[in-house]
This record gives structure tokens, C-alpha cells and sequence, in this order.
């Protein structure tokens, strides 16, 4: 099997569904995510939040991952303080995840996944970042958080 790293790309961070989500997009070389696919990640990502209240700053990291078969939307959900809650969707024509074909629908992945080689270096640098930021200061600092991101280039290896 032949391995290649992908691009990462960082957009800003938004505020959805009362959630701050920082966005990182990993695509193939030669595939890059466009203002449609964006903009249904965006709208899709409350169906992704958790289902109960908590206290924690409502803060995301949302992964939209491009590939050739579809894209893969992550969402890491800060929960309980220092714990990341996970739910995931797929797009594009990848049956065996539940999606429908269509590259902007998309659809709750139900298998307990939580992301692939491309997808889990944001997550490496966000939880330093999470610690730096809100659990080690006497008062979490969200903004300086939100500002702290993984570097854009390749990722995987």
C-alpha cells in the first residue's frame, strides 16, 4: 500500500450553534474543498455536538477531510472540562458509511471511528493548545484558544 501525505489547510474559526469551531481541512494533492462542500460541513456540524449540557467553553475542532471517495466531517467536542467527545459524517459516494452520493449531504457515521492518519495531527497540537490555554491558566482564555492553530502544509507522516 502506498502512503502519501495530504494538505492541511486551516479556515477561521466560527461560531455555530453556540459552539466556537476551529476548522481544519485535509484534502488529497490535487483536490482542494470549495465554498459548497464548506458551507454544507458548517451547516451539518450541530447535528455533531453532544446531546447534554455542559459547563466546559463550547469549543470544536472540526476536521472536513477531502479524498477522491467523498469527505469525512470530525467533530472533537470539548466536554467535562479535558475529555474530547467525537462524532463523525461522511459525503460522496461511500455506501459502506452511510452516505448518499452526493458530495454536500451529508450523513452520521455510525461506526465507532474516531479518524485516520490524516486526520489526528490537528488533534496532537490541539490538546496542548487546550491545556496551554484553558486548563493551566487561573481563567481559561477561549480567544487565545481559538488563535492557536496547527501549522498548514502536509500531514500524515
Amino acid at each position: 500500500m502506498a502512503f502519501h501525505e495530504k494538505d492541511l489547510r486551516v479556515q477561521p474559526p466560527v461560531v455555530v450553534g453556540g459552539r466556537h469551531v476551529k476548522r481544519y481541512e485535509v484534502s488529497t494533492p490535487g483536490l482542494s474543498v470549495g465554498p459548497d462542500l464548506r458551507a454544507a460541513a458548517v451547516e451539518h456540524l450541530p447535528k455533531l455536538y453532544p446531546a447534554f449540557d455542559d459547563p466546559t467553553p463550547p469549543a470544536t475542532i472540526a476536521v472536513l477531510h477531502l479524498s477522491a471517495a467523498g469527505a469525512y466531517l470530525n467533530a472533537y467536542n470539548w466536554v467535562w472540562d479535558n475529555v474530547l467527545h467525537c462524532r463523525t459524517a461522511a459525503s460522496g459516494d461511500q455506501p459502506f458509511l452511510g452516505s448518499t452520493g452526493d458530495l454536500t449531504t451529508f450523513s452520521p457515521i455510525t461506526k465507532d471511528l474516531v479518524g485516520c492518519v490524516w486526520e489526528l495531527p490537528p488533534l496532537e497540537h490541539e490538546r496542548s493548545a487546550w491545556v496551554r490555554h484553558v486548563l493551566e491558566p487561573d481563567r481559561p482564555d477561549l480567544a487565545a484558544y481559538l488563535a492557536d492553530v496547527l501549522a498548514e502544509g502536509l500531514v500524515g507522516r
